[in-house]
């Protein structure tokens, strides 16, 4: 994927190219920081698997979270209720 590509992508998906070479004149703030953010865990050998892709977490756990995490922007459910309602979650989808 040639930067300008990876340019055009990630402004209309709003997100941050996985390129470090794309030039970021376009980018909104928080793209600035998140590419920050990138190299910086680049550099000191931090950077985490994603769960959005499964790498990090097991489909079922990821199906769980986005769940939890739908139900509670779209009703009137507590933090408190959704701490808890994430926790049974993860752990039900543990379950073999």
């Amino acid at each position: 994927m040639s930067p300008a590509f990876q340019e055009t992508f990630n402004l209309a998906k709003g997100s941050i190219p996985a390129r470090t070479d794309v030039p970021l004149n376009k980018f909104d703030s928080c793209a600035l920081k998140s590419h920050e953010d990138l190299l910086a865990a680049i550099k000191d050998n931090s950077l985490v698997p994603s769960m959005a892709h499964e790498m990090a977490v097991s489909r079922t756990v990821r199906g769980e979270f986005l769940d939890l995490v739908t139900n509670f922007f779209n009703s009137d459910m507590s933090s408190a209720d959704a701490v808890n309602a994430l926790a049974k979650a993860v752990k039900r989808a543990q379950q073999p």
